[in-house]
């Protein structure tokens, strides 16, 4: 991002007091600090009409229940030697969309969901590293968590089903 982003990003909103606050006072430090990448989508006169970061991520699985689940869940479908090798594994790299929003009159036209496919594609097409998933941590309240859902992701666990956020993959 240029420091012309930056700029712009103060105006930014997408309606979501924690999402706002981030993109429009810590998101530059978090770049400057390596911690993530920011992006934004722009319309033909320049108006940011979405923002999200990118960072390494690494889907972990823990023994027993919740990894059987897991496995459940993925319904891989490959050759014995593939699911043998990715059932041996206890975590699988991934890329996390750290926040993910949308301005207020954007909303509703598909432009997170452009989003989410254009880092799958990107991810899974160029493969300019190891990465098997998409990871989220989404804010914990019905809009986001359906929005997520209905983009293929499940919920890594239940555990944070009373948290603020609930951890969600999605395979590549």
């Amino acid at each position: 991002m240029t420091d012309a982003d930056y700029e712009n990003m103060s105006a930014f909103s997408c309606g979501v007091k924690e999402l706002d606050d981030f993109f429009q006072h810590e998101v530059r430090e978090c770049v400057d600090n390596r911690y993530l990448s920011a992006y934004c989508v722009f319309t033909t006169s320049n108006e940011i009409i979405a923002a999200f970061t990118l960072m390494n991520d690494a889907l972990m699985i823990g023994n027993g229940d919740e990894k059987q689940y897991f496995f459940d869940d993925l319904q891989l479908e490959a050759e014995s030697d593939t699911v043998d090798f990715f059932k041996r594994q206890s975590s699988y790299p991934a890329i996390n969309i750290g926040h993910l929003g949308t301005s207020i009159t954007s909303q509703s036209k598909g432009i997170g969901k452009w989003v989410i496919a254009f880092v799958a594609t990107t991810f899974y097409q160029y493969r300019q590293a190891g990465c098997q998933f998409i990871t989220v941590d989404a804010l914990n309240n019905s809009r986001t968590i359906k929005f997520y859902q209905a983009n293929g992701f499940s919920f890594q666990t239940n555990r944070d089903m009373y948290s603020a956020t609930r951890r969600m993959y999605r395979i590549l």
